[in-house]
């Protein structure tokens, strides 16, 4: 498949937000029985509330001219059919529908009734005739049944409890030929201040801990590879995405406001105490006050696979 240029990826930005990082999900079995969607939203690491939706926009706006190009090199364009896996909010839904249009499709599948019902709301408001959502486990759920073009996956297989399976499953979706797009950490430590703030390094640590005792792996990326190959697909590019930014950059938001919601997280947890959230939060306040002042960005592996 030779990957098609558009002109699609100067678009103007979309209403409606989306994304989905590192910390935003957990995506452990549950029971399907009729407490299912409670306890979904209730296992969502940082929710599925307004303040996270919120959060999760930032984040996508902050990512979405990297995601554009990385959708238009892989080769989605007009007629496209595509699988949003682990499609959150949907944010990235509403941009992968725009761009496929009407003679393309794409289907998301998610778990969090919640996001279920911002994907519905945000497709009706915006008269989107070519989206499908399926409220589905990961996990426990077979994939909808029909051959993509694309699969996108970003930041869930660092979450779930076995991401070998996800891949496989990715693999029975896509036709011979598709591609499977995905964003995964590769690095999670490189995120840190410039100069150096203990407080904050406490904090991205604490963060990797509670990860990795939850069944998640923040530095999937390194592993995927591997998995890939597994499954029948022959790994096409692998590019790193790490940023170095300053306070005035949009970019910062991203990590910044992930600091916050996830603080207050932990504070409802009982995880940490308020002392620390105070100090983690007045030194994030200083770095942005402070000349020079920098942040370096958790590197995260772009990586685009074929299915032969």
């Amino acid at each position: 498949m030779s990957p098609a240029r558009t002109d699609w990826g100067q678009s103007p930005l979309p209403s409606v937000r989306r994304a989905r990082i590192g910390w935003a999900k957990s995506y452990r079995a549950v029971d399907l029985s009729g407490k299912m969607a409670q306890s979904t939203e209730r296992d969502y690491v940082l929710g599925t509330h307004k303040d996270e939706l919120e959060r999760l926009g930032v984040q996508h706006r902050a990512w979405r001219p990297v995601v554009l190009d990385c959708w238009q090199n892989a080769g989605i364009t007009l007629g496209s059919k595509v699988l949003d896996v682990g499609a959150g909010p949907g944010y990235a839904t509403v941009d992968l529908a725009e761009i496929v249009g009407p003679a393309g499709k794409v289907v998301a599948v998610e778990r969090s009734t919640n996001f279920v019902n911002a994907i519905k709301n945000t497709a009706r408001t915006r008269a989107l005739s070519n989206v499908e959502i399926h409220e589905l486990d990961l996990m426990n759920d077979d994939l909808p049944g029909e051959r993509f073009d694309f699969s996108w996956c970003r930041w869930v297989l660092c979450f779930v409890s076995d991401p070998n399976a996800l891949v496989t499953k990715i693999a029975a979706a896509l036709r011979t030929g598709g591609r499977a797009i995905f964003h995964e950490y590769g690095h999670y430590t490189t995120w840190q201040f410039v100069p150096s703030r203990e407080s904050h390094e406490q904090f991205r640590n604490h963060v990797i801990r509670a990860w990795r005792e939850a069944g998640g792996e923040p530095d999937t990326g390194r592993q995927l590879p591997s998995w890939l190959k597994k499954n029948g697909f022959v790994v096409r590019s692998i590019v790193p995405r790490i940023f170095c930014i300053h306070p005035g950059d949009y970019m910062w938001q991203w990590p910044a406001q992930f600091i916050q919601v996830h603080l207050l997280r932990l504070l409802e947890l009982g995880e940490i105490g308020t002392a620390f959230a105070d100090k983690v939060r007045a030194d994030l306040a200083a770095a942005e006050r402070e000349t020079p002042s920098f942040m370096l960005t958790p590197l995260v592996l772009e990586i685009v696979a074929e299915k032969i």
